[in-house]
């Protein structure tokens, strides 16, 4: 089973423990022998995913939408980045240099072509820039792969 994540960046601790959590759940809801985690590795879900992926004994691919992508990220999130990207199983790449709202949108369309379900941590709203969660959800939603919410009771962004 091949599963991809999007979902909201800069959320709260309290958010953030709770959207591990629910991560976790999904995870243990595969069988791991045969799970394939596809993320964009940014800060973040993609990260949280990723990582609660590998802690089960599932694989990692990775989409990078730009060249310049790690350097969009914050600073300290590079130590994680790169020691998720040791642990890939295969990089797929956009062919994009500048890390862009259009690369990662474009990133984000690879990634649904890749997976049988796609995991959304989405509060339900819309995009705040284009290649935000609701815009993936929405491609994702197009292009019939199936698109599971996780999203904490009364939480906000």
């Amino acid at each position: 089973m091949r599963v991809g994540i999007t979902g909201h960046r800069g959320l709260n601790a309290e958010v953030e423990e709770r959207v591990r959590t629910m991560l976790s759940e999904a995870v243990r809801g595969y069988d791991v022998a045969e799970l394939l985690a596809v993320s964009c590795i940014a800060d973040g879900p993609d990260t949280w995913f990723a990582e609660a992926v590998l802690e089960h004994g599932g694989r990692l691919e990775i989409v990078i939408p730009a060249t310049e992508y790690r350097e969009s990220l914050p600073e300290w999130h590079h130590d994680t980045y790169d020691t998720l990207m040791a642990k890939a199983a295969d990089v797929h790449e956009t062919g994009m240099t500048e890390s862009t709202s259009e690369a990662h949108q474009a990133g984000s369309e690879i990634l649904v072509g890749l997976v049988d379900e796609l995991l959304a941590v989405w509060d339900g709203k819309p995009a705040r820039g284009y290649g935000g969660t609701a815009d993936v959800v929405a491609y994702a939603e197009r292009n019939g792969v199936p698109v599971r919410v996780l999203w904490p009771e009364g939480a906000a962004r």
